[in-house]
């Protein structure tokens, strides 16, 4: 059984690359284009991995992360932003992020690189 990947993130462009690049990978992708949309999918689908944004409408990835927090379930978070300001990566940490990537700075085979790294760990 393939593992499972959650990509939250309302960037269509970047959603459709990542998704492309994980599927032809052997992966299972699910997407969700908010925060809100995210939590529902995380109950659902149970996935082994998440890609989260943190800049998106109705509910940003920190806020998920806070919630994932409160009700103790631990999914390894790659986050996947605009920005790479310390400040947010330290929090995204204490959250329980485990990488981070900029979108402006990386390509599809570098997430997949970062994906295989979590999901074996």
């Amino acid at each position: 059984m393939s593992k499972k990947i959650l990509i939250i993130d309302d960037d269509e462009i970047l959603v459709d690359l990542l998704r492309n690049k994980l599927e032809e990978s052997g992966f299972a992708v699910f997407i969700a284009h908010n925060g809100v949309e995210g939590l529902k999918a995380i109950k659902k689908e149970n996935p082994d991995i998440i890609l989260l944004d943190i800049v998106m409408p109705e509910m940003g990835g920190f806020e998920v992360m806070e919630e994932l927090q409160k009700e103790g379930i631990q999914i390894p978070i790659i986050i996947v932003s605009n920005s790479g300001q310390p400040v947010e990566i330290d929090l995204a940490q204490k959250l329980g992020a485990k990488d981070w990537l900029i979108k402006t700075d990386f390509d599809p085979k570098e997430v997949l690189e970062k994906v295989i790294k979590q999901i074996n760990k």
